[in-house]
């Protein structure tokens, strides 16, 4: 036999299941992100997330191994994650849907739920008792809530959770060809028509509450200009058909993207960045927007005045031709543009990182794995 004593092995490294439903609103960005800090410090991810998340975000490029969610059926997806959640020693909801499902896939109470409240999304009419039972059968589930802005901790307190905190979240580091290249820049404008023209980018979902029939009747006020600034919007979803119509009809100045890989090579091309939703979150947009130097309008509503300070123009939400005024008054004074510009690296100089946010993250998962 041989004179090498046996070792002994090593810990068993923890396994966390990250559960996604569509991705939307950042929240797919933050799982991939958060999954590459985690699987680079030894920690095994399973994400489980509907197929084209995947094919979108590419989590097992991050290390992480996939297993698809079933859509439509909630029985389903929850049996599925019950069968996932057994063999993990934690679970990561990311959002109400997954939550929902995490909440009935451990409700044995035999692995810690964990959920990261990303953006509220309010309920009206008949739907309402839904969402709101919702979000207490989630809230109440869950070991921890970690909540994307103040507001919505305050909702998870509101809904019951046992422990809610806030959570920093860090973007993904800037691209090796780095942001705001003049060479990257101009082949960007010029794939979009924008060359010798103003050029707007905004990214969020096409969903209701996003703020995207402000911004149309918004860029009407600018269609009559001699050259008009064009309008890009970077997102997918159910208004699509609308919009499109609305566009066509009205003969806007604005083109709509659907989901892009390059949603940051396109904001850091624009000459201003706007987030005109009826209400954000962590406020992703803001937050690229800032950090590439590009001048921000954006509605004064949840968590945003107090991510940006002065580093933006607010305006109210819902007001369009508040809206207007600030983008022509901001294309009006490159001076204004580039304070703008200044202040806002300046202070994203300030936010958290993505290590920060794995971090974070990390600790949390050792209070409760």
């Amino acid at each position: 036999m041989s004179g090498i004593p046996a070792q002994s092995p090593g810990p068993k490294p923890l396994h966390v299941l990250q559960l996604l439903g569509s991705g939307g609103a950042g929240t797919g960005d933050h799982v991939r992100s958060l999954t590459s800090g985690l699987v680079a410090l030894g920690v095994k991810v399973t994400v489980c997330a509907p197929a084209a998340a995947e094919r979108h975000y590419r989590f097992a490029d991050a290390g992480a191994r996939f297993a698809t969610l079933p859509d439509g059926s909630r029985a389903r997806a929850a049996w599925r994650a019950h069968s996932l959640a057994s063999r993990a020693d934690l679970v990561h909801a990311h959002g109400m849907r997954a939550g929902a499902v995490a909440a009935l896939a451990t409700r044995a109470r035999t692995v810690p739920f964990v959920l990261t409240w990303h953006v509220r999304r309010d309920a009206h009419g008949p739907t309402a008792p839904l969402r709101d039972t919702t979000e207490r059968l989630v809230a109440r589930a869950s070991s921890v809530v970690l909540g994307a802005t103040t507001d919505l901790v305050d909702r998870a307190r509101r809904r019951g959770a046992r422990d809610a905190r806030l959570a920093p979240v860090g973007l993904a580091a800037a691209s090796p060809t780095g942001d705001g290249d003049a060479a990257a820049t101009r082949a960007a404008r010029s794939e979009l028509g924008a060359d010798g023209r103003p050029l707007l980018v905004a990214a969020a979902a096409l969903e209701p509450g996003q703020g995207h029939e402000t911004l149309l009747t918004a860029a009407s006020r600018w269609r009559e200009w001699e050259v008009p600034p064009l309008v890009a919007v970077v997102g997918e979803g159910p208004l699509r058909p609308e919009l499109e119509r609305r566009v066509e009809r009205e003969r806007l100045p604005v083109r709509l993207l659907g989901d892009r890989r390059d949603a940051r090579r396109l904001l850091a091309a624009a000459d201003v960045a706007l987030s005109p939703g009826a209400w954000d979150g962590r406020g992703l947009t803001a937050q690229e927007a800032l950090r590439v130097g590009v001048p921000l309008v954006a509605a004064e509503v949840g968590g945003l005045p107090g991510l940006v300070g002065d580093a933006a123009v607010l305006v109210p939400a819902a007001a369009p031709d508040a809206l207007a005024d600030a983008v022509t008054a901001l294309l009006a004074d490159p001076g204004r543009c580039a304070a703008l510009a200044a202040a806002g690296r300046g202070l994203a100089g300030t936010w958290p990182t993505e290590d920060h946010t794995v971090a974070h993250v990390l600790s949390v998962y050792d209070e409760f794995a």
